[in-house]
């Protein structure tokens, strides 16, 4: 059966209230979607097939004060604060970087794959990774390459957002995200983390941020194992002491030296479908990118090849299109002069 005549069948069973063909026809599908390594389709179906089979169990209708009432009532807070719930298809291929940062990551996903084998030698499975760094580094991407490598959903909360619209609420907040998580096998990721050091700058006493911090370790010290948290951050040094140490992983995410930029300008230009219209300029304007993040210099690159494009004269797409060096130049002095580089 193709795809298409599965969700022909599960259209039709759900139109029915057929529940147990609908529930089979989905398995199939997700089996199908696995076989066809549409892993990211899989992950999503088999979400939406285990939500579907709790509720099922939990009933449309919940007497109030009951266990499932107030389990309903605690997902439906958190589901205000996270950004958002999902898979990733990321992998390493995705990722340019400096070569141990990929050692790094290597080894973290390394030892979740190999979970079983740690545990029964009673050897600890490392599961806090802090990564820190200057903005547009890649902090964000590398924790979707986590979440793909491992095929795990992962859940994107902006630490910024809940500290300062809820500051008194944070610690109660982050607790619900923590169970959650753990309860969903999940992954967290901890967005804007420096947030927790930014406390000192609301009115408020100093009590209010040990509260804070004080919960994170107790989140961090009773996390399961199986669950990941990734914390990321520009300002790794407003951290707390106490909380730095408790990452059993740290990453720094630097800016890219000249190597990191033409493995990037490979990636970025498709491997070989687009070209430079001139070697040697391309060169010199390769050197003009050190000082920018990854971002930045993708920013102007993907820019420079649709302005490139837009100059074709034919409708016909040739079998390499040429970018203009010299529109990527400009774009470039551009960026480094709206960033004061």
């Amino acid at each position: 059966m193709s795809q298409f005549d599965y969700i022909k069948e599960i259209a039709k069973f759900g139109l029915d209230n057929d529940q147990e063909k609908l529930k089979v026809s989905l398995n199939e599908l997700i089996e199908y979607a696995r076989k066809t390594k549409k892993t990211n389709l899989a992950l999503q179906l088999q979400s939406i097939l285990k939500e579907g089979i709790r509720q099922q169990k939990i009933g449309h209708l919940s007497k109030t004060g009951s266990v499932s009432h107030f389990q309903r009532l605690a997902e439906n807070e958190t589901d205000e604060l996270i950004l958002e719930n999902l898979t990733s298809d990321y992998t390493f291929e995705n990722l340019v970087c400096h070569q141990e940062i990929q050692d790094e990551l290597h080894y973290f996903i390394k030892e979740h794959q190999s979970a079983k084998l740690l545990q029964s030698l009673d050897l600890p499975i490392a599961n806090k990774i802090l990564f820190h760094g200057p903005s547009g580094c890649g902090k964000t991407l590398a924790s979707y390459v986590v979440a793909g490598e491992l095929k795990r959903m992962m859940m994107v909360i902006n630490l910024g957002a809940i500290v300062s619209s809820k500051l008194g609420e944070t610690s109660k907040n982050l607790s619900k995200i923590f169970k959650r998580a753990a309860s969903e096998d999940s992954i967290i990721f901890l967005d804007e983390f420096d947030s927790l050091g930014k406390i000192r700058d609301y009115s408020q006493d100093h009590g209010e941020m040990k509260r804070v911090v004080n919960t994170i370790l107790q989140l961090f010290d009773y996390l399961p194992q199986s669950t990941i948290v990734i914390a990321a951050t520009n300002q790794a040094n407003m951290l707390d002491e106490s909380l730095m140490r408790r990452f059993d992983v740290n990453i720094n995410f630097k800016l890219p030296d000249i190597n990191q930029i033409k493995a990037l300008v490979d990636l970025t230009m498709k491997n070989g479908a687009f070209a430079f219209n001139n070697k040697n300029s391309s060169d010199k304007v390769l050197k003009e990118t050190l000082g920018l993040s990854y971002y930045s210099i993708q920013k102007t690159l993907i820019t420079a090849m649709k302005r490139s494009l837009y100059q074709l004269k034919s409708d016909e797409m040739p079998n390499k299109i040429l970018v203009d060096t010299h529109i990527w130049l400009d774009l470039i002095k551009a960026e480094k002069k709206s960033l004061s580089i």
